[in-house]
């Protein structure tokens, strides 16, 4: 089963690299950027079919290893 995991920053922590690159982007003439928030996209396969049992380890992963979630938020979606 393959998972696809999205880790973002939460909406009230600063985000310095977003900053940055809004910042380069209107240097470069995209004045109408607005916001820019960075964040990670993780595609992860699971051997299983069981689709609760990927859930709740992808869960795990994320509050362990993949996301801060101090500071950062995630979601995920499996396909399969």
């Amino acid at each position: 089963m393959k998972a696809t995991v999205y880790v973002t920053i939460k909406e009230n922590v600063l985000d310095p690299q977003g900053t940055a690159v809004q910042g380069a982007l209107h240097s470069m003439g995209f004045a109408e950027v607005n916001k820019v928030r960075i964040g990670k996209y993780l595609e992860v396969e699971l051997d299983t079919n069981d689709r609760a049992e990927a859930e709740a380890r992808l869960k795990v992963m994320c509050e362990k290893l993949l996301a801060n979630t101090v500071v950062e938020d995630y979601r995920f979606e499996l396909e399969g």
